[in-house]
């Protein structure tokens, strides 16, 4: 009993999620939305060469990652752990930005997890994405 009672909760807590998220705005605008997309965008200039050489990569969480530092000379190595780092950074607050535009905080994990899969699905070809715990060219 103990296990249905786990289970019921489980999917309703998965069913008002959901809803939740379809209720969502996700091109939500602020100021603060503004800032990160546009400091997003101009960072993604300097990405774009380690995105297309494969020693960066798209994480199953939507996030990025020095997939094979080795392929960076060592001098820039430093400069592309400084943009990954940022890129996160930038991303992590634009899912809270979104959900407080939405007038709902929780909802963060939510639109974090749906920016995942849309941040994987447009990956270009070429470029590594993480996929079950293993990286894979897409």
């Amino acid at each position: 009993m103990k296990h249905l009672t786990k289970f019921w909760f489980v999917l309703f807590a998965i069913c008002v999620s959901a809803a939740a998220l379809a209720e969502a705005d996700l091109k939500a605008s602020s100021p603060g939305i503004a800032v990160l997309k546009q400091s997003m965008h101009a960072r993604h200039v300097q990405l774009r060469p380690y995105l297309d050489s494969g020693a960066v990569g798209v994480t199953s969480d939507g996030m990025f990652a020095v997939r094979d530092a080795g392929s960076v000379p060592l001098a820039q190595r430093q400069e592309v752990n400084a943009l990954v780092a940022a890129e996160n950074q930038d991303r992590s607050a634009l899912y809270a930005e979104i959900a407080n535009a939405n007038g709902h905080p929780e909802w963060q994990a939510e639109i974090r997890s749906t920016f995942a899969q849309r941040w994987i699905q447009r990956a270009h070809p070429g470029w590594w994405v993480q996929s079950g715990g293993g990286w894979n060219q897409k």
